[in-house]
């Protein structure tokens, strides 16, 4: 059986198209295998700085904290990739990222431009974006929030079990979410294969448990799973209030 997921072009490849498409222009590439030190990053900075290279090309990290005042162009290719894999994170995480990105064209004297590629023009994060209005952004995905009774309007807990057989870790998977205490306050999801479903060679299922406010979630998985006694070759992370889906 055969897995698809989405996935961007690559630096390497786009590296090769811009080539091809400005021969003249001097390419650099910006990624952590290319700056694997603060002394690699300098550098690259230092030659933006010094006019020795009208491209830089790289992934997210370029937006971390750069300056760089002639640069008045900034393209992001693939930009709504990061808004799928079921994280209820993925679109304040998208526009902070883009927003960073953003403000890196026009910083000095001279005015910027950005050109996003989305497939998703509509989606709020796109829309708020395109007009610059980071607090129309946010009401949205507040009210989204609200109406799904998720944080801050909910809480929420992650349960990874992993383990080196598929089978038995889907097992207990499904035996621990049987065990759950009945009650309205919360409801358990799952289980399903974690968006990392295979990670340094262990299988992993998701338990993902939506409970009210007012409930005392860590008591309340406290004693749900205090007394399940698993096996030792599977184990169990809890995480709660995650700030990762993965």
């Amino acid at each position: 059986m055969g897995l698809l997921t989405a996935s961007g072009p690559g630096v390497e490849r786009l590296a090769d198209e811009l080539a091809g498409l400005l021969p003249q222009a001097r390419v650099a590439v910006m990624t952590s295998d290319t700056t694997a030190d603060a002394t690699a990053a300098a550098d690259i900075v230092r030659a933006m700085e010094g006019h020795t290279i009208d491209i830089l090309l790289g992934t997210q990290i370029i937006a971390k904290g750069h300056h760089f005042p002639d640069l008045t162009l900034v393209g992001v290719v693939d930009a709504d990739l990061g808004l799928g894999g079921g994280d209820l994170r993925a679109a304040e995480r998208t526009f902070q990222l883009l927003y960073q990105v953003s403000g890196r064209a026009g910083r000095e004297h001279r005015p910027g431009r950005v050109l996003i590629q989305t497939h998703l023009p509509e989606h709020p994060v796109m829309q708020a974006l395109a007009v610059g209005d980071k607090d129309r952004f946010l009401a949205v995905e507040l009210e989204e929030r609200r109406i799904g009774e998720m944080p801050p309007f909910g809480r929420l807990a992650a349960l990874i079990l992993s383990g080196g057989d598929a089978q038995r870790v889907k097992a207990e998977a499904r035996r621990v979410a049987q065990a759950a205490p009945e009650t309205d306050a919360a409801i358990v999801l799952g289980p399903a294969p974690a968006p990392l479903a295979l990670l340094r060679g262990r299988y992993r299922e998701r338990l993902l448990v939506k409970a009210e406010p007012g409930l005392d979630l860590p008591a309340w998985l406290r004693a749900w799973l205090g007394p399940l006694k698993l096996p030792g070759t599977v184990q169990l992370q809890v995480d709660v209030d995650p700030m990762s889906f993965l």
